[in-house]
C-alpha cells in the first residue's frame, strides 16, 4: 500500500486541461503504478483531494482545478468548497453536463464523464 502526500495530489490534478476530468481512483491506481504498489489508500486519498481543494481556493493565485477531479463514476464532490452546487457551475462553464439522481439521497454526476478523462 503506497500513501501519496497532500502535495503529490496537488500537482496531478494541476495537470489537467479544461474540459477534461480525473477521478480519485485514477489518481490513486497512477501513484500505486508509479510507486510498485498494489494499491493507494482511499481514506487518505479523499482527505487529501479535499486539502487540495480547499488550499487551491483560498490561494489567491496559482490555483489547482480541482472540481475537474471527481469521485467514482462521475459523482461531484459535496466537500469541495461551496459543494456540489460549486463544482457543477464550475463544470457546465467548461462544457460537462451535469446530472441528477435520486429521488431521497440525491447525488450529482456529469454525464459520460469517461469520455473526458484525463490520462496520467
Amino acid at each position: 500500500m503506497y500513501f501519496a502526500p497532500p502535495i503529490d495530489y496537488d500537482k496531478v490534478m494541476q495537470l489537467v486541461p479544461c474540459g477534461k476530468l480525473l477521478t480519485v481512483g485514477t489518481i490513486r491506481e497512477f501513484f500505486a503504478k508509479q510507486n510498485g504498489a498494489d494499491f493507494t489508500e482511499p481514506i487518505t486519498a479523499g482527505i487529501f483531494v479535499s486539502i487540495v481543494a480547499w488550499a487551491s481556493y483560498q490561494r489567491a493565485e496559482d490555483k489547482t482545478p480541482y472540481w475537474r477531479t471527481l469521485n467514482a463514476k462521475g459523482e461531484l464532490n459535496a466537500k469541495y468548497p461551496g459543494g456540489v452546487e460549486a463544482q457543477k457551475e464550475m463544470l457546465e462553464k467548461e462544457g460537462h453536463i451535469v446530472i441528477q439522481k435520486g429521488r431521497t439521497n440525491i447525488k450529482y454526476y456529469v454525464n459520460d464523464y469517461e469520455k473526458a478523462l484525463f490520462t496520467l
